[in-house]
């Protein structure tokens, strides 16, 4: 395991390559693409409104935390993972007849420090009747309804972190009123790296379609906005470190508490498999090669640490323990 150079912790991709070591380290990539690959149960899988919502808390020392629902989407499997052979792929997860695969929204709910903190924000409500049809999404509040079986309006939210503001991370952020995109969350601030806000603001050919202006501008015009550059702690058990490659600024968020630690990745390794072959990326990915790097770093810190892994995307398993033998990888799952 390399330690960062520039940190006083294990690198998860905020720096740039030549302070992980040597990109001629040991590899992992065909070790893990040669891996048996498991199957995935989808009907069994799937996350519906209750079964995605764990409300009997989880804990690490003093700090409670929920995964909390906002449904699932289906997405189209190629475009899932990238330029990994459909041969190889639907034996992981199979296709509907229109070539998509269900998708998690789980977002996460951190109680801490007598804060309230949630972490991503799914879909929302805000597409039209032909987009949800296209992501096969159903139900409406579907977020707010997990956060409700808790006990919990939106008004008790005090901080919402964005792993990132792709639509399917930051659509719950706002909701319609008369007409306008205002804030779901009314007394909350919101966290993004400084980096995500600019490439959101100003999108290229490629990501114009997945940053959406009514789920983030408005953060602005309230005031309830505050940008980061860089690692950033939130308070004494919850931090944001930036795990780069899904997108240039890419934010993972750590809970440390009693010697314990759990992550929850985002999109740097949106489902289980993701994390376990290196070379398996989305065609999501800005940055493929850093994203693979920064997996690298993070399979080395997790064998490490041990860490609890939380994965937003994944329908099968959203709890596990990355485990390795052989130089094969695997995340074994844990009860909720």
């Amino acid at each position: 395991m390399l330690r960062c150079a520039q940190h006083d912790s294990f690198c998860l991709g905020a720096c740039r390559p030549t302070a992980w070591g040597s990109r001629n380290d040991k590899c992992n990539i065909v070790k893990t693409w040669n891996m048996e690959p498991g199957t995935w149960n989808v009907e069994r899988g799937t996350w519906n409104l209750e079964l995605g919502t764990t409300e009997e808390a989880m804990r690490l020392g003093d700090v409670e935390f929920h995964i909390v629902s906002d449904g699932e989407f289906w997405v189209d499997g190629g475009a899932a993972f990238g330029l990994v052979p459909k041969i190889l792929w639907s034996r992981v997860i199979a296709p509907d007849d229109l070539n998509r695969i269900p998708m998690a929204l789980n977002c996460l709910l951190i109680i801490a420090d007598g804060q309230r903190i949630l972490v991503d924000t799914g879909y929302g409500d805000k597409l039209s009747p032909k987009e949800r049809d296209i992501f096969r999404i159903q139900g409406e509040k579907r977020l707010l309804g997990s956060l409700a079986r808790l006990g919990l309006a939106p008004t008790d939210i005090d901080i919402v972190i964005n792993t990132h503001l792709h639509a399917d991370h930051c659509g719950g952020n706002t909701v319609w009123q008369d007409g306008q995109a205002v804030p779901t969350f009314p007394h909350a601030e919101y966290w993004i790296q400084r980096l995500e806000w600019a490439d959101a603001l100003y999108p290229n050919e490629r990501t114009q379609a997945t940053y959406l202006a009514a789920n983030f501008a408005p953060l602005r015009d309230s005031r309830q906005l505050r940008l980061l550059h860089g690692d950033t702690r939130v308070n004494s058990a919850v931090r944001c470190q930036v795990t780069r490659g899904h997108t240039r600024a890419h934010q993972s968020v750590l809970i440390e508490a009693d010697g314990q630690t759990a992550i929850f990745l985002g999109d740097v390794a949106s489902k289980v498999v993701n994390l376990e072959r290196l070379a398996w990326v989305t065609s999501f990915d800005v940055e493929p090669l850093e994203n693979i790097e920064t997996k690298r770093s993070l399979q080395r810190w997790a064998l490490e640490k041990d860490p609890l892994l939380i994965f937003e995307h994944d329908v099968r398993l959203a709890l596990g323990r990355l485990r390795e033998a052989d130089g094969r990888y695997w995340v074994e799952g844990v009860e909720k």
